[in-house]
C-alpha cells in the first residue's frame, strides 16, 4: 500500500514510523525544507519538499498510484483544497483531512472528504472512559462510523435483572452478544442480565458515550441511594 502524507509534527513522524514498520510504502509532502532534511534523515519515507495543494507536487509524490492520502497540516482550507484535489484530480479513493477546528468537520464531511477532529476524538475517549473498569474492549469498524465495545456489567448497571426485552438503550445501539461464564448468549427478549455478564455493545460514535452511561449506571455510581 502506497500512503501519501501531507504536513508535519511529530504527529506526522510516528503516523509515518507506524505505517513504515507495516510494510507501507510512504511519501510525505511538507513545506519545511529543515524539516523535510530531518524528515529524510528520520525516516524510510520519500520526502517531497513542497506545497501538498500543488498538482504538480502531488504528481511528483506519486499520487496517481497512491492508495491512501491524509492532510493533517495545521490549516483546515488547505486540508480540505489537498483531499478534493487526491480524489478528483489523481483519484485516491481513501482521502482524510484533519479538522482542526472541530465545527469543520462536518462541513468536510458534506464536501465528500473524510475528516477528524483530535478535539472531538480527546472529548469523546474521554467520555467513553468515564466507566473504564467495566469497558474490556473498544475498536471501531466501517472507517470508523461504527463502535464495538465489551462491557462488564457490575452491580451498578442499571440493566442488572432485567430482560433484555425491558432494556432501553439510546436510538441506534443494541446488545449484539451477551457472555456468561466464558459462554457466548445470542440475545433473545427472555434473556436476562446478570453481575459480571459481559456484553457486546454496536453504537455509533456520536451516542457511544449515551449508550455507556446507560449500561453502566454512570450517574447513580456517584450518586448512589
Amino acid at each position: 500500500m502506497k500512503i501519501i502524507l501531507v504536513g508535519g509534527g511529530k504527529t506526522l513522524y510516528f503516523l509515518c514510523r507506524n505505517f513504515s514498520s507495516k510494510g507501507y510504502k510512504v511519501v510525505i509532502i511538507n513545506r519545511e525544507h529543515n524539516e523535510c532534511e530531518q524528515l529524510a534523515k528520520k525516516t524510510s519515507a520519500m520526502v517531497i519538499c513542497g506545497d501538498g495543494s500543488d498538482v504538480e507536487i502531488l504528481e511528483e509524490a506519486g499520487a496517481r498510484s497512491a492508495d491512501a492520502l491524509l492532510a493533517i497540516t495545521p490549516f483546515d482550507q488547505d486540508n480540505l483544497i489537498i483531499c478534493q484535489l487526491a480524489a478528483l484530480k489523481f483519484g485516491i479513493s481513501r482521502v482524510i483531512a484533519l479538522a482542526n477546528d472541530p465545527d469543520n468537520a462536518d462541513v468536510f464531511e458534506k464536501l465528500g472528504v473524510s475528516a477528524f477532529s483530535m478535539t472531538q476524538i480527546v472529548s469523546s475517549l474521554i467520555e467513553q472512559r468515564a466507566s473504564l473498569e467495566q469497558i474490556v474492549n473498544l475498536f471501531p469498524v466501517g472507517e470508523g462510523k461504527v463502535n464495538v465495545t465489551e462491557v462488564v456489567l457490575d452491580a451498578y448497571s442499571p440493566l442488572v435483572g432485567k430482560q433484555l426485552k425491558d432494556v432501553s438503550l439510546p436510538e441506534n445501539s443494541l446488545i449484539a452478544v451477551v457472555i456468561r461464564n466464558n459462554q457466548p448468549i445470542v440475545p433473545r427478549g427472555a434473556n436476562d442480565l446478570q453481575i459480571a455478564d459481559k456484553i457486546v455493545l454496536i453504537t455509533l460514535p456520536e451516542n457511544h458515550g449515551k449508550v455507556l452511561k446507560a449500561v453502566t449506571g454512570e450517574i447513580d455510581k456517584k450518586n448512589p441511594g
